[in-house]
This record gives structure tokens, C-alpha cells and sequence, in this order.
């Protein structure tokens, strides 16, 4: 489980293509210090097993299934990325629950700056509409936001300086993709409401 929480800003070193996957190569000092084999690093907001890993870069295999729901297939060598570790069982929970699970992606539509944040409207895929509302939480390329406007098909966040520089969404421009992940609360509850109205018919 992630918080949301992004502990550095990374890059991509290598990306080998594999056929029906890829193979990553990434750079990130924090993440991968006291990193084994087998460990779990959110990029972008998705879960990733390292394979390997020496000195300050670890390797970690994306499957097709991955690629086609995410948008790690756009990365290349130099793409700046977000990197957070698992959290561990009785630290504090900074941002919200995160799987690492991503439900689909977006496009940022705009950014609108002003002196002490950034506004950022992001496209919203019709089939996650339903989750997402006005001052929840939702995952944009792994980092923990809330939702200032919720709109049929996009949605809007507000970004502190703090962001802006230690993350990805402070370099995202116009129509660059980002991973969206819905809070997991709100689809175990539309899951049970459904069992429960099932069951009373």
C-alpha cells in the first residue's frame, strides 16, 4: 500500500522492449536505498517489482496489461518520474489509500498559475466519473490530491509550490497523459450497495 506521498522525483535510464513488455531501468537514490529484489516502488502512480538493482537504479518488468492501462508506455530514456516505497505498517498515512492500481488515464486540458499555486484540469474517462468528487482524494501519476471540481469529464486539482517542484505535474503540460487512480473506498461501497440491493429483491 502507497499513500500518495511522492518521496523523489526520478528519470528513466533504459527501456528495453521485450515484445509483449518492457523492461524499465530506473534512477532514484531514495527509493532504492535498502532496495532487494522482489521490493515494490510505485512510478507514476503503478506498483512495480524490482528485478534488479545497483547502486542508485533499479530494473523493474511492465507487462502489456500495464502498458495498455497506464501511461508508462510514453516513457523514454530521460522521462522524469515520480517514485514512492511502500508504507510501512505504523507510519503515518500523509495522503491517502493507494494501491499502485491504476484505473485509467488522463490528459491535462490546461494549467492556470497564479502567484502562490497552479490550478490543473485533467480529463476525466467517462467510466470513472461516478468516483470522483469535489474535495475527495484521487491519485494523478501516483501523487495524493484533492479534488477541487468534479465535472462530468474532468476534473480540476490545485497544486502547492512544494508540488510543483518535487513532482512530475510541475513539468506535465497541455495534453501530456497522467495515471489516474479513483479512491478504493468509493468502489468498495458502490460494490456492496449493489450486492445489498441484489440481495433485497
Amino acid at each position: 500500500m502507497f499513500t500518495g506521498i511522492v518521496e523523489e522525483l526520478g528519470e528513466v535510464t533504459a527501456v528495453e522492449n521485450l515484445g509483449d513488455a518492457s523492461r524499465f531501468r530506473l534512477r532514484g537514490p531514495v527509493v532504492t536505498d535498502g532496495a532487494k529484489h522482489g521490493d515494490s516502488i510505485a512510478v507514476n502512480g503503478v506498483c512495480l517489482t524490482v528485478v534488479e538493482h545497483e547502486g542508485d537504479e533499479f530494473t523493474a518488468d511492465v507487462m502489456a496489461e500495464t502498458l495498455n492501462r497506464s501511461s508508462l508506455g510514453a516513457l523514454g530514456v530521460g522521462s522524469r518520474v515520480n517514485l514512492e516505497r511502500p508504507t510501512a505498517v505504523g507510519d503515518r498515512l500523509g495522503g491517502h489509500i493507494v494501491q499502485g492500481h491504476v484505473d485509467g488515464t488522463g490528459a491535462v486540458l490546461e494549467r492556470k498559475p497564479s502567484e502562490n499555486w497552479e490550478i490543473i484540469k485533467i480529463s476525466l474517462p467517462a467510466d470513472l466519473a461516478r468516483y470522483v468528487v469535489e474535495k475527495g482524494s484521487i491519485t494523478v501519476d501516483g501523487i495524493s490530491l484533492t479534488v477541487v471540481e468534479a465535472g462530468p469529464d474532468f476534473f480540476t486539482v490545485s497544486l502547492i509550490p512544494t508540488t510543483l517542484a518535487l513532482t512530475t505535474l510541475g513539468l506535465k503540460q497541455a495534453g501530456d497523459p497522467v495515471n489516474l487512480e479513483v479512491d478504493i473506498v468509493a468502489k468498495y461501497v458502490e460494490r456492496l450497495l449493489a450486492t445489498t440491493r441484489g440481495a433485497a429483491r
